[in-house]
């Protein structure tokens, strides 16, 4: 089949290495129980500051998934 139909959900992975974490994180965690997870965006990127240092990276994602059988 070559034509699908996708839904959309919002996700926010967190890390405290780097923004790339945050992304997988929150792939990772949503991995097991979303199927055909398709693409993502990034939406927001934020963190929190501890000692004038980044503490850790928040990153706000909307992740597209196949509905089975589409």
């Amino acid at each position: 089949m070559s034509e699908h139909t996708y839904k959309m959900l919002e996700l926010v992975g967190s890390s405290t290495t780097t923004v790339e974490d945050a992304i997988n994180n929150a792939l990772a965690e949503a991995g097991k129980s979303v199927r055909h997870m398709d693409w993502f965006e990034v939406l927001e990127t934020r963190g929190h500051i501890e000692n004038n240092k980044v503490a850790h990276f928040q990153v706000t994602l909307k992740v597209g998934f196949r509905i089975d059988k589409s």
